[in-house]
């Protein structure tokens, strides 16, 4: 059932070829190939549209065409499908819902950096859509707007440190998924040691959308100050969570009023992780703080991938603290010691029932300056967040909390 992809074999219901090319798709792709369209116009469209890498570090779209089209060919095109941020399941919405306008655009961004294959790391824990990415890839094969073995689909095996692009490559590579040191960066040498374009579902996804609708269109969508449209994976303690496309820059306030349909009945807003796991967590009281790249540093949190959870009263911080740095714990791949033996320490600092915010702070900063990667360098945010902002909610819900000294 598995390798069949059956586990939800009547949930999934998704616009087959005919419909998706009825409706203009893949015109672009073959704009592009017939040299109608240039590569130099898409990416100032994109420039113009001020579209970011919408898996978590929000790099300029054009940016990395740019930077791979610069080096020396064969090149290679690499999907992030690997959506494994705890509360991000955005990417697996577009996928079911419009798997041939994800394979447009990356088959449009593989054109214009003159890949020599396309390949697509899905996360392990979607199983049906490993049967919708085999079905929708076949059509193109048939219909010749691919060349047979050009895309190919790669499963991941459950580790989120597979989400880290060169811990990705090293997976595709067949070794054990663990970052690198860089430079040198992927898109110098990156899937067998080839200059390697690797962007997000979300990312790509977009890219026939702002060719048909126009970069200012896209542009035009933000609010408070912010440009493109984002979206948004909501869940915790509201009545309408889910995958809600809302303007760049709405607040959290804005976000559960307008899409989510306010706070569960007997919940009041306690805090919100803005950027799942790893992005932090911020009070209530900064409800009105943008949502988008760059507005959120100033707080210590970052937006990630989007992925939204609303805390509420009625939930312990503790817990939250806990429970996130046990994941972070379970899931470092134990290459660098701060990491590995930071979050382990981490754990057990939170179980004490008395937090030594110093030696927190410490182990945080430690964790944050000399962990290889993203993984180690994030772990500490929920925690260093809970000690700037939530210092009376803690000592309300039992956790003491004592400073020893300067960190």
């Amino acid at each position: 059932l598995l390798e069949r992809g059956e586990i939800q074999p009547e949930s999934i219901a998704w616009p087959c070829l005919a419909d998706y090319r009825a409706e203009g798709g893949y015109t672009l792709l073959q704009a592009m190939r017939a040299k109608a369209v240039s590569v130099e116009a898409l990416s100032e469209m994109l420039q113009a549209a001020g579209l970011r890498g919408l898996g978590g570090a929000g790099f300029p779209a054009w940016r990395k065409w740019q930077a791979v089209r610069a080096e020396p060919a064969p090149r290679y095109m690499v999907i992030n499908a690997d959506e494994g941020e705890p509360g991000t399941f955005k990417d697996l919405y577009y996928l079911e819902q419009a798997p041939h306008r994800f394979l447009e655009g990356a088959l449009i961004s593989a054109t214009a950096i003159d890949a020599s294959a396309l390949y697509i790391y899905l996360r392990d824990e979607y199983p049906g859509l490993r049967r919708v990415l085999r079905e929708t890839i076949a059509e193109l094969e048939t219909a010749a707007l691919v060349a047979p073995g050009f895309i190919v689909l790669r499963r991941g095996a459950g580790a989120y440190i597979c989400g880290e692009e060169s811990a990705l490559i090293e997976s595709l590579e067949g070794k054990p998924g663990k970052p690198r040191h860089r430079p040198p960066f992927v898109a110098q040498v990156g899937l067998f040691d080839r200059p390697t374009l690797v962007n997000n579902v979300e990312t790509v996804y977009w890219i026939p959308v702002l060719y048909a609708k126009g970069a200012d269109w896209f542009a035009a969508q933000g609010r408070n100050g912010r440009q493109g449209l984002r979206s948004f994976s909501v869940s915790g303690r509201v009545k309408t969570p889910g995958v809600h496309l809302a303007p760049a820059g709405i607040t959290l306030n804005e976000l559960v009023d307008e899409f989510c349909g306010g706070m569960a009945e007997g919940h009041r807003l306690l805090a919100y992780l803005p950027g799942g796991a790893s992005g932090g967590i911020l009070p209530a009281s900064k409800a009105d703080v943008p949502l988008d790249f760059d507005t959120l540093q100033p707080h210590g949190c970052f937006i990630g991938s989007a992925a939204v959870i609303v805390v509420s009263d009625q939930d312990d911080l503790r817990s939250v603290a806990k429970n996130l740095m046990a994941f972070f714990a379970d899931e470092s791949c134990g290459q660098c010691t701060p990491c590995r033996v930071g979050t382990e320490k981490m754990l057990t600092l939170l179980d004490s029932a008395e937090w030594d915010a110093t030696q927190l702070r410490r182990l945080a900063q430690v964790m944050q300056d000399a962990s290889i990667c993203g993984l180690g360098q994030a772990a500490p945010n929920p925690v260093t967040s809970l000690l700037t902002f939530f210092p009376a909610e803690l000592a309300h819900q039992g956790v003491r909390v004592r400073e020893t000294g300067d960190v």
